[in-house]
């Protein structure tokens, strides 16, 4: 059965301090039920949430913050009007937030920024495919070929192929709600340092089993993905063209 993406992990050395970041771009939570800064709808930690993917800051040992390359997988933000897009981007330059240049040009309608530790995101302009999909409008893969991912993570995922082009696939959950899942091409390899910087976590549904969907995927194009990730309960693996994302045990 397809695997639900629960949260994206984003890697950081202060973890604590970028996630509360990412709760006030967001405007959710910021929860530490354990290791990490999982960032969710406020009201109390629920996970996995039935609409909304989620934020979980990892911390990452070792690293070093990062100076605003562009991360080949990205989060775009939503915005409801213009005067909101400018509210937003100001509020999260004081909160820590830098703009950068990743050669997206001087004239375009969105914004690009870079978190406390140099991950890049954007901020779109009020869109209305985007209207209802609350705080995060999709995440975005940069890719070689769309149309080989929305076949993969169509399949993987269970979620609704929108729109499949040489330049671009759009995905959604099947119900209709939470974020887009969109593959834009922009051709040339994952750098392996950034292969899991910021990358999905999938859930198996309640009775399935995290063996038998790691297998799907591996006949479907994944391959293991080593991290250093040691002896975790989670299953590292990374898609036919090298993006990581990970399996997790059935909750």
């Amino acid at each position: 059965m397809p695997l639900r993406p629960v949260h994206v992990i984003i890697k950081a050395i202060d973890h604590s301090g970028v996630g509360r970041f990412w709760a006030e771009a967001l405007g959710w939570s910021a929860y530490s039920p354990g290791v990490t800064t999982y960032v969710g709808p406020g009201g109390g930690l629920v996970w996995p949430d039935p609409v909304f993917v989620g934020i979980d800051v990892v911390p990452e040992s070792g690293g070093r913050a990062r100076a605003g390359a562009k991360n080949p997988v990205h989060l775009d933000l939503a915005s409801e009007s213009l005067a909101h897009q400018a509210e937003l981007v100001a509020r999260l330059r004081a909160a820590g937030a830098t703009p950068v240049d990743v050669g997206q040009g001087g004239d375009v309608p969105w914004a690009v920024l870079a978190d406390p530790e140099g991950t890049v995101f954007c901020v779109l302009e009020p869109r209305e495919v985007y209207r209802d999909t609350g705080p995060i409008a999709a995440v975005v893969v940069d890719c070689a070929d769309p149309r080989a991912m929305a076949r993969f993570w169509g399949a993987a995922t269970g979620w609704t192929v929108h729109e499949v082009t040489d330049e671009q696939a759009t995905l959604r959950s099947a119900a209709g709600v939470g974020p887009y899942l969109e593959f834009l091409r922009v051709p040339g390899t994952v750098p392996d340092a950034d292969r899991d910087r910021v990358h999905l976590d999938l859930l198996p549904y309640p009775g399935d089993h995290q063996a038998v969907e790691v297998a799907r995927l591996r006949a479907l194009g994944a391959t293991g993905l080593d991290v250093g990730q040691g002896d975790v309960p989670w299953t590292c693996l990374a898609d036919p063209e090298g993006h990581a994302f990970c399996v997790l045990a059935p909750h």
